[in-house]
């Protein structure tokens, strides 16, 4: 394959993404809003198009004309930069996200992930750790004690919690041998599920997941009760819809790596014995994969309007006292059953 024609399927690949990150955060804000309805028995949405399917698109447009105000406090060029961090940070991510096993297109053979890179686990943890930087700059630049107090919350939430999520990453690898995401979700062939070998290490990732995205019961760094609106209040307009864009687009990529790492990705139990031949095959390997992020996806949804906000000390206390040592007990109970078992 020349050059060219990978930087070619790069871009359509590149295309392809973006155009359905943005069509699944569009809608993935409308779910919420009616998740939430449903769960506290009101109606929700149902006025712009059909059942209220076109609600997305009148938001998004009510933002793009609303009035883009910077306080006269704020530093311009930080206050303007911390959205697109954001931004950048949540884009960046899904280049390394396997979404479907290898096909076969005339001739060549693709995979269904924008970048294969041998080390992806490292770079999506990279990137993830530098989101906290576009909170921490809108914090600070907004000259607003409340926007402060919530970019301070956020980045202590964020250092507590990567931690464990790092050790619990740590034992899916030890399984794999790999930070390749491809072979990990090959390591996970027919029910080797790392969520069924290691339970401990899946509930501290999504634990830490929740944390990282600061969604309920997590959701510190805003807490309108306290903080009127956390590190986005002094926003409006385009730079307060960068910033929920980069919510949302975060809490897609928590979804697609726990079932990455834990939930086999793509794999459907033994379906290479089924005898399909290997398009329908394919075809349902990434419908498996799309269904198992809609119901992670759900599931932040169904938490967001079900658990309370905790307060901040009970935050750090459950981030250092029990998801931090639940991880270092999964590392060693993963340990044990590759030295006794020979898995």
């Amino acid at each position: 394959m020349s050059v060219w024609e990978i930087i070619i399927i790069s871009l359509i690949k590149i295309l392809i993404i973006v155009v359905i990150m943005f069509l699944t955060v569009a809608y993935l804000v409308y779910f919420e809003r009616k998740v939430s309805a449903w769960i506290q028995n009101r109606v929700g949405p149902n006025r712009v198009g059909y059942r209220g399917l076109l609600q997305p698109f009148a938001d998004v447009f009510k933002l793009l004309v609303k009035e883009d105000i910077v306080p006269d406090a704020a530093n311009k060029t930080l206050h303007k930069l911390a959205p697109f961090v954001a931004l950048f940070v949540a884009f960046a991510t899904y280049a390394v996200i396997p979404f479907g096993p290898s096909v076969n297109i005339f001739g060549h053979d693709i995979q269904l992930v924008v970048a294969d890179v041998n080390i992806g686990i490292l770079y999506v943890l990279a990137l993830t750790s530098l989101g906290v930087y576009g909170i921490t700059f809108a914090g600070w630049s907004s000259g607003s004690k409340y926007s402060l107090l919530g970019g301070v919350r956020s980045s202590a939430q964020m250092i507590s919690y990567e931690v464990s999520m790092g050790f619990s990453i740590a034992g899916v690898l030890l399984f794999a041998e790999s930070l390749r995401p491809i072979d990990i979700v090959n390591a996970q062939y027919g029910w080797m599920w790392s969520v069924i070998l290691q339970p401990i290490g899946f509930i501290t990732f999504v634990v830490s997941a929740f944390a990282e995205t600061n969604r309920l019961p997590f959701d510190l760094p805003e807490a309108e009760p306290e903080l009127v609106g956390g590190y986005h209040t002094e926003y409006s307009s385009f730079k307060f819809a960068g910033f929920f864009l980069a919510e949302y687009a975060n809490m897609i990529i928590a979804s697609c790596m726990i079932v990455t790492l834990y939930f086999g990705g793509w794999q459907i139990p033994y379906i290479d014995k089924l005898g399909f031949n290997e398009t329908l095959t394919v075809l349902l390997q990434v419908g498996a994969f799309v269904f198992k992020v809609i119901l992670i996806l759900f599931v932040f949804l169904w938490v967001r309007w079900t658990i309370p906000r905790f307060r901040y000390d009970q935050l750090m206390n459950i981030g250092w006292k029990v998801m931090f040592p639940l991880s270092l007990i999964n590392i060693v109970w993963v340990a044990a059953l590759i030295m006794i078992f020979n898995l």
